[in-house]
């Protein structure tokens, strides 16, 4: 294909996606002040309710500043050579093409960091502020994007240098070892992501002895869940909002409780949160992201691999001198329509899979304080009740919570 119609085809594609993203932010606005379902009329007092179409509003305008500035700066990146500067530049260092391919992504992804950070550092240090969420100190905040950069300088950097590795010496089939070896990462950092990476960003400690730790481990008894690992993370040191994850499997899985989870429910209703985490592991759904993760990994890379050394790709970004990490940019947008629909897909998924745990939790503990435990999490989240259908299901992992209510009280 004519690298010049490519060239149009990915900025058409830039537009459309972010055209598409505001329709469906702007049709959910129109739900922001649609009165609180009746089933959930305790979740928020009026003033309360005030607090959470404030946030709502003021999400909503800052990132349509956010979005609008990233496709700005995209698109002049694309019409003013960006991609052609970047690359001359990083060949007159090294013509080593795993270097210049790390220098490549890395200038690149560093430099959007750094203009962007501006947006972040608004929205924790004056929006969530504002709202009473942020507890995130200004050091922290600036370590963490260090310790983020590190990460992904070794991990990303890393992984990046053996798949261009695996194409010089395999060509073609270099996504059979690609995929073999991404395969092998997820699993392993699925196995041990709380282990090795939650530590550099938070201190994790076992929970300690006491009323809750025997109502949870009475749980796991009496539905056959080994649980040996059960840790409460320091979330406040961050945020006021409140979690709990399920991580790992076989010996390596883990409950992960954030100590604002702690702080704002009842032992019983902390157990029926619990239970919809063990609802997950029992009905295999950790497993079946995990498999289908890598089943469309596989799918990306070999798709990649038709075409990823085809010169006009690399030509429709503007790089002269054809190459794999060229190529790679122009497939990632070219492909992003079918990541699209797969994740409208796995998001179908998803909420379906919620449904299963909170019925699990149901079944093997109880209802009320699974329900009155999600509307205290709603409620301190400032989070919204009414969301517009057409956004839900474009961007929801988990049902709303009036459908989640329903379902429990079914």
């Amino acid at each position: 294909m004519n690298p010049q119609t490519l060239f149009y085809i990915i900025i058409t594609i830039l537009i459309v996606d972010f055209i598409v993203d505001k329709i469906l932010d702007t049709l959910n606005t129109k739900k922001f002040d649609s009165p609180i379902p009746t089933p959930l009329s305790d979740v928020y007092d009026e003033t309360e309710y005030k607090k959470s179409q404030a946030y709502k509003k003021a999400n909503y305008k800052f990132s349509n500043i956010s979005s609008l500035f990233s496709l700005l700066l995209t698109l002049a990146f694309f019409f003013f050579d960006g991609f052609e500067y970047v690359d001359n530049f990083a060949r007159s260092i090294s013509q080593n093409e795993i270097v210049v391919a790390l220098l490549f992504f890395g200038i690149i992804t560093f430099a959007s960091d750094i203009l962007t950070t501006p947006f972040s550092y608004y929205h924790t240090f004056v929006i969530e502020e504002k709202f009473g969420f942020n507890k995130t100190s200004k050091k922290t905040f600036f370590v963490d994007k260090l310790k983020g950069w590190l990460m992904m300088l070794i991990l990303g950097g890393g992984i990046l240098a053996l798949i261009i590795w695996f194409y010089q010496i395999a060509g073609a089939q270099f996504w059979v070892y690609a995929w073999a070896i991404i395969a092998v990462f997820s699993i392993f950092m699925n196995m041990f992501y709380s282990k090795l990476i939650v530590p550099l960003f938070n201190k994790q400690t076992p929970l300690e002895d006491g009323s809750l730790k025997t109502k949870i481990e009475s749980y796991a008894s009496k539905v056959g869940f080994q649980l040996d690992n059960i840790f409460v993370i320091d979330g406040s040191k961050r945020s006021t909002k409140a979690n709990a994850y399920f991580s790992g499997f076989g010996k390596q899985k883990r409950i992960t409780l954030f100590d604002t989870l702690i702080n704002d429910l009842e032992e019983e209703e902390i157990v029926a949160v619990l239970a919809h985490e063990v609802g997950h592991y029992k009905r295999k759904h950790i497993i079946f992201n995990l498999f289908v993760s890598i089943l469309l990994t596989g799918l990306t890379l070999y798709i990649l691999s038709l075409f990823v050394n085809v010169p006009a790709l690399s030509l429709a970004i503007g790089v002269q001198q054809p190459s794999f990490h060229a190529g790679l940019i122009a497939f990632g947008i070219l492909y992003s329509p079918i990541s699209e629909i797969t994740g409208l897909i796995m998001n179908y998924f998803s909420r379906k899979f919620e449904y299963q745990a909170d019925d699990y939790a149901k079944e093997t503990y109880a209802s009320a304080p699974l329900i009155s435990a999600l509307k205290k999490l709603s409620k301190n989240s400032l989070s919204n009740l009414t969301p517009h259908p057409a956004y839900v299901f474009a961007h929801y992992s988990h049902p709303t919570m009036l459908q989640r209510f329903k379902n429990l009280t079914s």
